[in-house]
C-alpha cells in the first residue's frame, strides 16, 4: 500500500471513530477517545515506519496523538447537536490527513532536502498552536488546583516545544539544547498557567494567552535555532505578546 493510500486510510479510520462518539453513552467516551489516542499513535507509526527509527525522529508522533486528545477533550465542550459535531469530524479528518504529510516531510528531510520542508514547517506550526488552544482550554474548563493545571500546561506544552523545535533542525541524534530550551520554555507557561488562575479571565481567553505564549516562545526558539533571531524579529513577537495582553485586560470582567 502506498503511503498516500496510507494516510487517507488512518484519516478515514479515525474520523469514523470520532463520528461514532456522539452515539455513546457519556461513561464509554473517555474510554473510546483513549482508544482513539492510542490508535492514533499505531496508525501513525504503520503509515510512516519506513522513516522512523529509534531516534529523534519519534517526535513526528507527538503532534498527531496530542491532536487526537485535545479534539477528542474539546468534544465534550460542545453541543449534543449533530450538526455541531459534524463540521469538528471533518475538520479533524483533513488535521489528521495533513499531519501525516507534514509528519512524512519532516521524515524524509532528516535523510535528504526534500523542497516541501518550509512549507510544512509553517504548517506544522499552526497546527501546534491550534493543538495548543484545545488542549489549554480543556484543561482549563476542568477548573483544577492552580498547581495541577500548571503541571498538566507545563507537562503537554513540553511535548509540544520538543516537537516544534525539533521541526527546525530535523537532526536524528538526541540533542540536549532541545530538551532543555522546551522544558524552560515550559516552566514559563506553566507559571503562567498558575498566574492565570488568580486573574477572572474566562477559560476562553486564559486558553488563548497561553496558546500566544506558545506562539511566542516557540517562534523566538525556531529563530534561533535557525540563526535568525534579529532584535526585529524579538520586537514583532513582543509586539504581538503585549497586544495581546491589553486585550486580555479589557476583556476581564474586573470586581465581577
Amino acid at each position: 500500500m502506498s503511503k498516500r493510500k496510507k494516510f487517507l486510510t488512518s484519516a478515514s479510520i479515525l474520523s469514523i471513530g470520532f463520528f461514532t462518539l456522539q452515539f455513546l453513552e457519556d461513561q464509554y467516551k473517555f474510554l473510546t477517545i483513549g482508544i482513539l489516542t492510542v490508535l492514533t499513535l499505531g496508525l501513525f507509526i504503520w503509515s510512516l515506519k519506513e522513516g522512523l527509527g529509534k531516534n529523534m525522529t519519534l517526535t513526528t508522533l507527538i503532534l498527531p496523538v496530542l491532536f487526537t486528545l485535545g479534539v477528542g477533550t474539546f468534544w465534550f465542550l460542545l453541543p449534543t447537536n449533530t450538526f455541531a459535531r459534524l463540521p469538528i469530524v471533518i475538520f479533524y479528518g483533513i488535521g489528521i490527513y495533513i499531519l501525516c504529510l507534514t509528519a512524512n516531510i519532516y521524515t524524509v528531510a532528516t535523510i535528504r532536502t526534500i523542497a516541501l520542508l518550509r512549507a510544512a514547517r509553517g504548517v506544522g506550526f499552526v497546527l501546534t498552536l491550534t493543538v495548543s488552544f484545545l488542549i489549554f482550554d480543556a484543561i482549563m474548563s476542568l477548573r483544577l488546583l492552580p498547581w495541577y493545571t500548571g503541571a498538566l500546561v507545563a507537562f503537554l506544552a513540553f511535548l509540544l516545544f520538543l516537537q516544534g523545535l525539533w521541526a527546525v533542525v530535523l537532526d536524528k541524534d538526541f540533542m540536549p539544547q532541545l530538551f532543555s530550551t522546551s522544558a524552560l520554555f515550559a516552566l514559563v507557561l506553566g507559571e503562567i498557567a498558575v498566574s492565570l488562575f488568580f486573574w477572572p479571565v474566562t477559560v476562553v481567553v486564559g486558553s488563548l494567552f497561553l496558546t500566544i505564549g506558545v506562539y511566542m516562545l516557540l517562534g523566538l526558539g525556531q529563530a534561533q535555532l535557525e540563526g535568525r533571531l534579529f532584535s526585529q524579529t524579538v520586537r514583532e513577537y513582543l509586539i504581538v505578546g503585549i497586544l495581546v495582553f491589553i486585550g486580555m485586560l479589557f476583556a476581564t470582567r474586573w470586581g465581577g
